[in-house]
C-alpha cells in the first residue's frame, strides 16, 4: 500500500501485443480532476508503464484502456494511506507531548489521532451543554478549563489504550452529575453495557469551578 508522496510505476502487460497497440492512462484521485501520466511502451506494445505521484490519501482509480491489437480496458483501485502521524483536519485540546507528561511514558504513535477523536467525542458529548469562555476559533481562553480539556482527553486516550477503542461502539453510560446538572445517557431502566468514558474524563470536568464552567440544563435520549 503506498503512502502520501510516493512515487510508484504503474504497469499494465498486453497479451496478445504488435506494432498496433496502443495504452492511455487515466488517474483519478479520490477528489478533483484526473490525470493523464505520460506511457511509455516495451517489449513491442507487451507492456506499458506510467509515473504515478501519490499526493492525497484516499482511494484512487487507474483505468487502462488498450486500442489495435490486444484493445480492451482494465481498472484498478488504489489505496493510499496518510503519511504516518497524520490526523484529520480539527482541533485537539492537548498535545501529544501533554499526552506523554499525563502518561509518564511515551505516547502511542497513533497519540495525535487519539486525541483528536479524543476531542470530538468531549465536544459532542460533553460541550454541547456547557458554558465556558472561547476565543473566536472556539478554544477556551481560561487556562484553568483548558487544562482540564486537557487532562480530559488524555485520560478518554488512556483509556483507550487499556480496554480498546472498540469500547466506544459498547454503548453509553447512564448517567454522569456535573455540579447540579445530571446527564441521562442510554434506555431502560437496566441497561449494562460498559460506560465508553475514561472516568478520569468526567472527574476532569467536575472539579472545575462553577463561575468558569457549568452545564445547561439538558438530558441526552
Amino acid at each position: 500500500m503506498p503512502d502520501v508522496g510516493d512515487l510508484v510505476t504503474a504497469r499494465l502487460t498486453v497479451d496478445p501485443a504488435d506494432g498496433t497497440t496502443q495504452a492511455t492512462l487515466v488517474v483519478a484521485p479520490p477528489t478533483g480532476l484526473p490525470l493523464t501520466p505520460v506511457v511509455t511502451p516495451q517489449d513491442d506494445g507487451a507492456l506499458w508503464t506510467a509515473p504515478v505521484v501519490y499526493t492525497m490519501a484516499g482511494v484512487w482509480r487507474l483505468s487502462w484502456t488498450v486500442t489495435g491489437t490486444g484493445a480492451g480496458v482494465e481498472h484498478e483501485l488504489v489505496s493510499v494511506a496518510p503519511l504516518p502521524g497524520a490526523t484529520p483536519g480539527g482541533q485537539a485540546y492537548a498535545t501529544t507531548t501533554q499526552l506523554a507528561e499525563y502518561l509518564g511514558a511515551a505516547p502511542p504513535l497513533d497519540g495525535a489521532r487519539l486525541l483528536l477523536e479524543a476531542s470530538r467525542l468531549l465536544d459532542r458529548d460533553f460541550l454541547k451543554a456547557a458554558v465556558y469562555d472561547v476565543d473566536d476559533n472556539g478554544v477556551p481562553t481560561d487556562p484553568l478549563v483548558a487544562e482540564a480539556f486537557a487532562e480530559a482527553v488524555c485520560a478518554q486516550v488512556e483509556f483507550w489504550g487499556e480496554v480498546g477503542v472498540e469500547t466506544d461502539i459498547s454503548g453509553p453510560i447512564q448517567g454522569i452529575a456535573i455540579g447540579s446538572v445530571n446527564i441521562q445517557f442510554g434506555a431502560g431502566d437496566n441497561r449494562s453495557g460498559p460506560s465508553y468514558y475514561a472516568p478520569k474524563l468526567i472527574r476532569a470536568l467536575q472539579t472545575l469551578p462553577a463561575e468558569k464552567f457549568r452545564l445547561v440544563a439538558w438530558s441526552g435520549c
